[in-house]
């Protein structure tokens, strides 16, 4: 992490629906396919990597979310110091993964924005700006998908009851969040 900057200052309060972005959070990105990354990781980590499409895993410290066949975003479930510039897990994951050869670290703390969203009215906020049917999605803790919103790359972790983690990239973030508190309001 080079330098923190906020992209989101406020929260936006609408309708019951509360949206926050939570920083700083260690976001790192790993790829690999072999039998041998698979059990470096589940040393590192203490978890299983999720295998199966839109889904995660989780730790007490971390959650695993399912990218594609050969990907993942590894997210802390806690804030950390906002003046670190390294981290331990990135370190660690780096010295096992990728100095063997077995797949790919690399830290996307800064590319992307992690908001935070409550509420009951959260799916029609999505469904408003979204091809996405969340009908199944809403129901399962832990489910993830990529999709569009507001024709904006996002991923979308679900978790808890009316309560979901969005990923959006940095530069289309105030993009996003202005959509957001626009379509929020008018529900």
């Amino acid at each position: 992490m080079l330098s923190y900057k906020y992209t989101i200052k406020n929260e936006i309060n609408h309708n019951e629906i509360s949206v926050k972005e939570v920083s700083p959070v260690i976001k790192i990105n790993i790829r690999g396919k072999k039998r041998e990354f698979f059990t470096a990781i589940g040393k590192n980590l203490d978890m299983i990597l999720p295998t199966e499409s839109n889904t995660s895993s989780s730790s007490s410290k971390l959650t695993s979310i399912w990218l594609s066949p050969d990907e993942w975003m590894i997210v802390s479930n806690n804030k950390i110091e906002n003046d670190a510039n390294k981290y331990v897990l990135e370190d660690e994951l780096f010295n096992s993964v990728s100095q063997n050869n077995l797949g790919a670290v690399i830290d996307v703390s800064d590319q992307f924005v992690l908001l935070e969203l409550k509420g009951k009215n959260i799916y029609e906020l999505f469904s408003s700006g979204s091809p996405f049917n969340f009908n199944k999605f809403r129901d399962k803790k832990g489910s993830t998908t990529q999709t569009l919103l507001n024709n904006i790359d996002v991923i979308i972790y679900n978790k808890d009851e009316n309560l979901v983690n969005l990923f959006v990239r940095r530069s289309f973030s105030e993009h996003l969040w202005s959509w957001i508190n626009d379509s929020a309001s008018r529900l």
